[in-house]
């Protein structure tokens, strides 16, 4: 009798989805990929989710659900709020590792913009993420490390758009590190912010 198979969890699906995204495009992956990087069949993955799309819309739901997590993590591993700031940048830059990473990320990105569905849930990933980075900057503030004067919703907006504008102005450019040219433009733009000037 041959053993009976491991059940996999969800979560290991998501996992598993997560790393067969990292290597294939929208149109490039399947329920058939999903399944071999699982160590499931196709058929199992039907039966629980339905079909790649309903799949794929309970990845991103989970991603909006753990956003406020994944920042309370960054948050107590940064030595400061300012460097919580910071490391946001950082956390993301690494989307644009190489020019055809930063494409590969895009290339979802594009499908988040125009389905509906999925632009609900990148759209709630993106309102906790400012949510979070506007705690992080008052947390700042109450630290003294940013003016008291600041605005945190300011400040937060200001950082979520200068990090995803930078990774794309070194797509273009690509001189050096995308990890570097964020955190250059970030400590810029947080400049006029701080309290204590020169504080990089």
């Amino acid at each position: 009798m041959s053993p009976r198979p491991r059940k996999v969890s969800d979560d290991e699906v998501f996992v598993a989805t997560q790393r067969a995204m990292m290597r294939l495009t929208p149109a490039q992956l399947t329920l058939a990929e999903i399944a071999r990087e699982a160590g499931l069949t196709a058929g199992a993955l039907v039966q629980r989710f339905g079909s790649k799309r309903a799949l794929l819309l309970a990845l991103m739901e989970r991603f909006a659900g753990e956003t406020p997590a994944m920042f309370e993590a960054m948050r107590r591993s940064a030595p400061s709020p300012l460097e919580a700031l910071r490391a946001y940048g950082d956390g993301m830059s690494r989307m644009a590792a190489t020019p055809a990473m930063l494409a590969h990320h895009l290339s979802y990105l594009q499908v988040d913009f125009t389905d509906e569905d999925f632009h609900r849930y990148a759209r709630a990933q993106a309102v906790a993420a400012q949510a979070s980075l506007r705690e992080i900057a008052q947390d700042a503030i109450d630290a003294g490390e940013l003016r008291a004067d600041s605005d945190p919703a300011l400040v937060a907006r200001l950082v979520q758009v200068i990090v995803g504008g930078s990774m794309l102005a070194w797509g273009f450019f690509r001189e050096g590190k995308a990890r570097a040219w964020v955190r250059e433009d970030l400590d810029a733009v947080l400049g006029p912010y701080l309290e204590v000037t020169g504080d990089r």
